[in-house]
């Protein structure tokens, strides 16, 4: 069975960074797409980072560009979000997801929620002002 785990997440002011982790146990990604999400209160979920692991192609929201990295690492079969010059409206549950079908997705599919099949139990940001 297939387990996505965050971790990372916290408080901090703005300005500050994290790193979100996402352990995957279950399966071994070597050609999938993986992204993060996340959803504030009252509000629809987002894609803010995606990777396409067979490449190492990358994809993200114009709102978090030059602001977070997305990247993997296959030997601890993990996913990062580093997350530079966090401001309030970053804050949300943040959730790690994969594809489990191998392949590349279609561009535009890379930050859609409904791409991904296999979704984290999320981790919390909050940035204050």
């Amino acid at each position: 069975q297939v387990q996505l785990v965050e971790s990372g997440g916290g408080s901090v002011q703005a300005g500050g960074s994290l790193r979100l982790s996402c352990a995957a146990s279950g399966y071994t990604f070597r050609r999938n797409s993986m992204a993060w999400f996340r959803q504030a209160p009252g509000k629809e979920r987002e894609g803010v980072a995606a990777i396409y692991t067979g490449s190492g192609s990358t994809y993200y929201a114009d709102s978090v560009k030059g602001r977070f990295a997305i990247s993997q690492d296959n030997a601890k079969n993990t996913l990062y979000l580093q997350m530079n010059g966090l401001i309030p409206e970053d804050t949300a549950m943040y959730y790690c997801a994969a594809d489990l079908r191998p392949g590349p997705l279609s561009v535009p599919w890379y930050l859609r929620g409904s791409a991904y099949n296999a979704w984290g139990q999320g981790t919390q940001v909050t940035v204050s002002a």
